[in-house]
């Protein structure tokens, strides 16, 4: 992840042509948005009640599950583009979802980087179906990637471990209760830069899969997607994203306030680059779940993009508090944009 550095693009394969939509300019752009003031006390998510969650999907969701997941995972070791940690990450997840009973489609891809030992680097998405009611499918996606970094090796259990235990956790919940509406997760390769955030260098598996879609015609199959990204900070506080699609976040957010996990979101207001981005240049209203403060204290970032991006900085609670708040917001996603109320 990033805060992000800045932005420029380059294709990540050989379809330029298509790529060249979604070029995206900065990673955050705070602009005249005013950082709100934090508050000084961690949140009461309430996350290992289900008394709240509205659908069955949402009552299975268990933070300690996607914990175990992450444990396994920084167990592997660095897993930027070319390692084996990376290569391992990719079977665990398949795996874990074969184990569900769930079919995975693995999509192998070559990316092109500026860095100059890897200009040429083979990358992977995952990703897997849920059938469920209705024609228009919701797509639930986050990165397993990790981070080049000068000191040390980064674990990354925040910073695309979170998001892939969740994933994962949310992928057996949904095996195990159809959803209101069809779902398609996706795991992303290659979301961090391999030398410094750039168009040419970030969100490669994002943008290869938003291609992807475009050249089979699946574009407008999707009602909305949500992206998530470092949500296991035990002070998380979700960046109100002002990238993301109108309706979308605050449709997550009402969710969020419904399930009594409002704190959640009162993190700043900024626009956030993500994995969301490339599937809203194609026209997918998007929205990305994100906190991008993660250290000792509510405004310290002093943890992400280091070494001490570890397991025990994670909280199994709020794991399951955002996993509720994602899958409770399916049958409202899937009915696509709402009242103008929500476009205020």
């Amino acid at each position: 992840m990033s805060m992000k550095e800045q932005n420029h693009s380059l294709p990540v394969s050989l379809m330029a042509p298509i790529l060249a939509v979604l070029l995206v300019s900065c990673a955050v752009r705070c602009g005249t948005e005013a950082i709100e003031p934090v508050k000084s006390h961690e949140p009461s998510t309430g996350g290992t009640s289900t008394d709240s969650a509205s659908t069955a999907a949402a009552s299975c969701v268990d933070g300690a599950r996607a914990l175990a997941h992450i444990e396994k995972l920084v167990r592997f070791g660095a897993r930027h583009a070319g390692t084996p940690g990376l290569e391992k990450t990719r079977v665990m997840i398949v795996d874990t979802l074969r184990g569900f009973g769930l079919e995975p489609v693995r999509r192998d891809f070559k990316a092109y980087t500026p860095h100059p030992d890897m200009k040429e680097v083979m990358m992977a998405n995952i990703t897997v179906d849920i059938p469920g009611p209705g024609k228009k499918w919701i797509l639930i996606g986050g990165h397993f990637d990790g981070k080049i970094i000068e000191e040390g090796v980064f674990l990354g259990a925040n910073d695309g471990g979170s998001s892939t235990g969740l994933l994962l956790e949310i992928a057996r919940c949904l095996k195990e209760n159809p959803p209101a509406a069809p779902v398609r997760i996706a795991f992303f390769d290659g979301e961090e830069s391999l030398l410094k955030w750039t168009d040419s260098d970030s969100l490669y598996g994002s943008k290869r899969m938003a291609a992807d879609l475009l050249e089979k015609n699946e574009r407008d199959m999707f009602a909305a997607m949500v992206n998530v990204d470092m949500i296991g900070d035990k002070r998380l506080k979700i960046f109100r994203d002002t990238m993301s699609t109108r309706w979308v976040f605050p449709t997550l957010e009402q969710t969020a306030k419904r399930l009594g996990h409002e704190l959640l979101f009162t993190g700043p207001r900024m626009a956030i680059e993500d994995d969301h981005v490339p599937f809203m240049k194609i026209g997918i209203p998007a929205a990305n779940l994100i906190d991008l403060r993660f250290g000792p204290g509510w405004t310290s970032n002093a943890y992400w993009h280091t070494a001490q991006d570890t397991v025990d900085k994670l909280s199994a609670n709020n794991m399951t508090s955002v996993g509720q708040i994602v899958l409770d917001s399916i049958p409202d996603l899937a009915k696509g944009a709402p009242s103008k109320e929500l476009l205020k």
